[in-house]
């Protein structure tokens, strides 16, 4: 008798459009704070600066929550993890809507940080095992929907009149509606393994290894540094690129701000299509071109040429960029064994967060003490770097 088809496609698809709107949402939060920030200060007669102690204090907790989600997701099971970190972002919204200080919101930050980082190394570690390179590069494409569309809810709620404490409300209640749609699926996400072409269960579980012996290959450490120069660079050219093309290349804010969105929307499109051409031309092929484009493009904005090339180049940076972030996470498992997957995802993720912190500030440093033309071959430097760490880390394994 033949057997029954599997099951396992049709909740697999409900978990993958779930998976995109945790993504989305895990995006929201960051598009709150830059356009809420001057209510927020002036509500609480604190200074410019003091922003400064929200991101400090959400910086450490999403590095922290990154590297103990990575080391206790097989004890938990990604579905209770995501539930119980979304329940908790929403909580630290929910502070945030109602904190009478800034004392009290930057404790909001820290747990803030903690769900987020347990929720990005999660849905990673999750997606990397289970969905393919379209999803994974689409998945990310949602992220940065979601941090666009921060900014304008917080925008719409001031506008309206109602106060920024109603931007983190509304923010918060889609957090609590993600929180209960992870607990009422829990048992759903327990199968980690990939489906086939046919929606084939899942391969059977890896043996469990002690982590101590994830943390003594190379290849987690190499692969570390690799997401701190990528994100670095990403995070790094959105941040300098206006003043870059204001004081060193003559243009106007206006035409200067549109540049610098395109950057992001460049970003946005190439994780689109870059996801398909990943599934056809394959992951790894598609990745080392890209990482060649992020340089190429880093040296059109390294070079003394006319503002346009200067544009031309963030656009290629932000396209070729578009795919490395997931991709590199999606081969996570190639490079160090499925065993040690999660775990070295969640160090990856904890790194990208230390190079989305770090390393933009020290160009920031960089900057002030030389000129505003060495943004183009810093970034051509990260870019380089990030090529040689790319080919060092995918050697094979012994």
């Amino acid at each position: 008798m033949a057997p029954s088809p599997p099951r396992a496609s049709s909740p697999r698809a409900s978990l993958l459009l779930l998976a995109y709107l945790a993504f989305a949402s895990l995006g929201l939060p960051d598009g709150l704070l830059g356009v809420g920030w001057p209510s927020i200060r002036a509500d609480f007669g604190v200074p410019t600066e003091a922003v400064g102690l929200l991101l400090m204090a959400g910086t450490t907790g999403y590095l922290t929550s990154s590297v103990l989600a990575g080391f206790t997701l097989a004890r938990l099971g990604v579905g209770a993890l995501l539930a119980g970190s979304t329940l908790l972002t929403s909580l630290a919204l929910t502070g945030y809507a109602t904190s009478p200080a800034v004392a009290v919101t930057t404790g909001c930050a820290l747990l803030l940080g903690f769900g987020s980082g347990a929720i990005d190394s999660g849905l990673n570690a999750y997606a990397a095992g289970v969905y393919g390179p379209r999803h994974m590069n689409w998945m990310h494409a949602f992220f940065g929907l979601g941090v666009a569309v921060g900014p304008l809810i917080m925008t719409g709620v001031l506008g309206t009149g109602l106060g920024w404490r109603w931007g983190y409300g509304v923010v918060a209640a889609v957090q609590l509606a993600l929180a209960a749609a992870f607990a009422l699926t829990v048992r759903a996400w327990r199968n980690r393994g990939p489906a086939g072409p046919d929606g084939d269960a899942p391969a059977a579980a890896v043996a469990p290894v002690r982590a101590r012996d994830t943390l003594r290959l190379p290849a987690v450490w190499l692969g570390a540094v690799a997401f701190v120069v990528y994100v670095a660079i990403e995070i790094g050219t959105g941040l300098w690129a206006f003043l870059l093309l204001t004081e060193g290349r003559g243009l106007t804010a206006g035409v200067a701000g549109v540049a610098v969105s395109g950057y992001w929307g460049s970003l946005f499109v190439g994780r689109v299509v870059q996801g398909i051409g990943a599934e056809r031309l394959g992951p790894a092929r598609v990745l080392r071109g890209s990482l060649l484009g992020m340089a190429a493009g880093a040296a059109l904005v390294a070079l003394p040429a006319p503002a346009w090339v200067a544009v031309t180049g963030l656009l290629v940076l932000g396209f070729a960029a578009a795919p490395v972030f997931p991709l590199l996470t999606l081969n996570t498992a190639e490079r160090v064994g499925a065993a040690h997957a999660d775990r070295t995802i969640g160090v990856q993720t904890a790194a990208a967060g230390l190079g989305g912190s770090v390393v933009p500030t020290g160009i920031g440093v960089l900057l002030g003490r030389t000129s505003v033309e060495a943004l183009g071959p810093a970034l051509l430097v990260l870019a380089v770097a990030l090529v040689v760490l790319h080919r060092v880390a995918s050697r094979p394994r012994p």
